[in-house]
């Protein structure tokens, strides 16, 4: 960019540009190290030679054979390996789908042929076998059943101890068999598994 002379006067010199002023910069910190080490390389320090092995090392040391170079099956023959392979397994999973499938057609039971009959009215539950509870018992025993799952934070939420095996106190017994595990009894009944379980944690 020129400088516009004044009005009416001539500039004679060539035109003025605004000069920018540099402030000097040090040069590279990296290349001032090297200079350094050059500088000191050159005269400080004496050098030393290693020192000479033992006397006799020479007679115990001895020079290892080269290693032949190891012999790679070729691409294509790995290839093939592994498509063999993955045939092979493809075809055990298949083969063993077919017999599962065929051996479950053969287990079904046959379709019940229609009575003539009188309909027969379902048995009464079976009694709890001895140890076990489950919804519709009551006694002492699901009265400890409920005490017990009070002391288990969060278990048995309605809290009654009526001495009732309702479906609020099944839910308890499934909630415990869930939460610590238990896999031994049926969901929501109070069977052996579930009663160590239980007193374990109660006490």
């Amino acid at each position: 960019m020129t400088t516009p002379s004044g009005p009416g006067r001539p500039h004679d010199g060539p035109p003025l540009e605004p000069v920018r002023v540099l402030r000097p910069r040090r040069t590279d910190a990296l290349a001032e190290l090297f200079r350094e080490f050059e500088e000191e390389g050159r005269g400080g320090y004496e050098p030393v030679p290693p020192p000479r092995p033992p006397h006799g090392s020479e007679d115990r040391t001895q020079e290892l054979p080269p290693v032949p170079a190891a012999r790679h099956a070729s691409g294509i023959r790995r290839t093939a390996l592994a498509l063999a392979v993955a045939a092979a397994a493809v075809a055990g999973f298949g083969g063993a789908l077919l017999l599962m499938e065929r051996g479950a057609g053969d287990r079904e039971a046959p379709a019940p042929r229609p009575s003539t009959a009188s309909p027969v009215t379902p048995a009464p539950p079976a009694p709890a076998e001895r140890g076990f509870l489950r919804e519709g018992d009551s006694g002492p025993e699901v009265t400890e059943l409920q005490e017990r799952l009070l002391r288990v934070p969060d278990v048995y939420r309605s809290g009654a101890t009526d001495g009732r095996y309702d479906a609020a106190l099944s839910a308890a017994v499934a909630r415990f068999q869930l939460w610590y595990g238990v896999r031994g009894d049926e969901t929501g009944v109070y069977g052996d598994d579930t009663r160590l379980a239980l007193e374990s944690r109660t006490g």
